[in-house]
């Protein structure tokens, strides 16, 4: 019998209508459209306006994308994880709510945080359900709310993060495509650099950490900058090497949406041509979790059975990682 391996077969995604563009932020806080974009790229975001609605709502979105794209009934899917950073409530687990909702009966699901290396450590995750020969179908679903916890008086972050969701299904794949080799990391030393204070079980929610707005993000940008930069392009250089992957050989970098700059210095160390690189920043943000579904979705039209895919991912934690994976479709 041949090897299993996990490939993805299908893809989803969804963003909210609403855009929030440079010029609307310029109308908030003391910044401008060209310093925006020449920093971090980015020229617009989309933020989920509807009322009492949050991550669940995009993440069943993509969700119906996939299974509507992909002809697939719901009830063979044996798996959904759900990666966020911006859970509908810190208990009930919001993927179990969202395999309800887009009829997953047969699944089980949970919620897998890893900041913005939550996808990325999901792909591994999903994988490996799949090569236990356990789980035929596995539904992987990045999404999140990040305008929930941004403070929008604060242009050092709000300039930054948009909503979004993507998803992918995982399958066994017998031709040697899907997920080829994976490095992941992770150090608590970023702990400090990037992160919202209060709200968990050290610092629960009062009338000061609201007061104080401890409940928004906090990000020591040079820091993250730094270490996103040295992270991201040190994982992906390596498994171009441990693979023997020439920069001919790569036929796509999908990058973490974070920082164009950073998305750059990562293909210049694995120099690979920009024609190679897919971008949506300009477009999105940074949607967290749902970064790299979202440039699948994007760019699907693109991929060819057995093209050389490597993703990369750099997260609060810090979490990153980079994972090889070829294409099955």
């Amino acid at each position: 019998m041949n090897k299993i391996t996990a490939a993805i077969t299908a893809i989803g995604s969804y963003v909210p209508e609403y855009v929030l563009s440079n010029q609307v932020l310029e109308t908030l806080v003391d910044t401008n459209d060209e310093w925006i974009t020449s920093r971090t790229g980015i020229k617009e975001r989309r933020l989920l306006k509807e009322d009492g609605e949050g991550t669940s709502y995009l993440a069943i979105k993509a969700a119906q994308n996939l299974i509507e794209k992909s002809k697939i009934d719901p009830k063979e899917i044996d798996l959904v994880i759900m990666a966020t950073t911006t859970p509908d409530m810190p208990v009930a687990a919001t993927g179990v709510y969202v395999a309800s909702q887009i009829g997953a009966t047969n699944a089980f699901a949970y919620d897998l945080q890893a900041a913005c290396s939550s996808f990325l450590f999901g792909m591994s995750t999903a994988s490996a359900y799949i090569q236990s020969g356990k789980y035929k179908k596995v539904l992987l679903i990045g999404a999140d709310k990040m305008s929930s916890i941004i403070d929008y008086t604060d242009r050092a972050t709000c300039i930054i993060f948009g909503d979004g969701a993507g998803a992918a299904l995982f399958e066994p794949n017998y031709e040697g495509l899907g997920l080829q080799d994976e490095i992941l990391k992770s150090d608590g030393i970023g702990r400090e650099f990037l992160k919202i204070e209060a709200g968990g079980s050290i610092l629960p929610p009062s009338e000061d950490t609201i007061k104080n707005k401890q409940h928004f993000v906090f990000q020591d940008g040079k820091t993250v900058f730094k270490h996103a930069v040295s992270g991201m392009a040190d994982v992906s250089e390596k498994i171009m090497e441990r693979n023997n992957l020439s920069h001919d050989d790569v036929n796509w970098l999908i990058a973490h949406q974070a920082n164009k700059r950073i998305i750059d210095a990562t293909a210049s160390r694995m120099n690979v041509d920009e024609s190679k690189v897919l971008v949506n920043i300009h477009r999105y943000g940074n949607t967290t979790s749902a970064t790299l579904p979202l440039l699948l979705a994007d760019f699907e039209d693109k991929f060819k059975k057995g093209d050389n895919l490597i993703f990369a991912a750099f997260g609060g934690g810090f979490t990153w990682g980079s994972i090889y994976l070829k294409w099955a479709y």
